[in-house]
């Protein structure tokens, strides 16, 4: 079974049950309307189903596949408690774009979630975008464990760049601190 991760910078992560439905066709829809709580759909999904989605009574989520654009569900942002971003490939960096976008240029505030193929060595980076859970796949390799993962939230203890958390650089925070000394 998949282990989800949950947790910002600030606060470390841990391992939670994930209680989300991934749904991808008409046929997955009809069964996960009567059965599930929580649902993640696709794009495409949501922009033909929309209507029957927002009837229902379920908490949404929807997953967005690094080729598709944000701005298609810009002004439906306040129905999703969940934005799941697929890696495809750990090489395909489209995803931190997407999340990039959805944080700062459309003030989603709700779970954003990295799914697919991601590595210990992109957690970090992932949460300075605006990611705070993680679905990891099953994998042999220790790279992949669970306890690997959570260490990643502590890889560095001061960043210089602003990130999603970190509105100002290290610089404009050290003269903020020595002007008040």
């Amino acid at each position: 079974m998949s282990k989800l991760i949950k947790g910002s910078l600030n606060q470390g992560g841990a391992v939670v049950e994930n209680v989300w439905h991934t749904v991808l066709n008409d046929e997955e829809l009809e069964v996960a309307l009567t059965q599930a709580k929580a649902i993640v759909v696709s794009l495409s999904l949501w922009l033909e189903q929309r209507e029957v989605l927002l009837k229902a009574k379920l908490e949404l989520g929807i997953q967005l596949e690094p080729a598709d654009d944000p701005a298609a569900i810009a002004q439906d942002l306040a129905h999703f408690k969940l934005i799941a971003i697929d890696f495809p490939q750990f090489a395909d960096g489209r995803g931190y774009s997407i999340a990039r976008l959805v944080r700062e240029r459309y003030g989603y505030t709700g779970e954003l979630r990295a799914v697919g193929d991601v590595l210990r060595d992109q957690i970090y980076y992932m949460l300075r975008v605006g990611f705070d859970s993680f679905l990891l796949a099953e994998r042999k390799s220790d790279e992949q464990s669970v306890a690997a993962v959570l260490s990643a939230y502590k890889d560095f203890s001061v960043n210089y760049q602003t990130s999603f958390e970190q509105k100002q650089p290290l610089f404009r925070r050290r003269a903020a601190a020595g002007a008040g000394a």
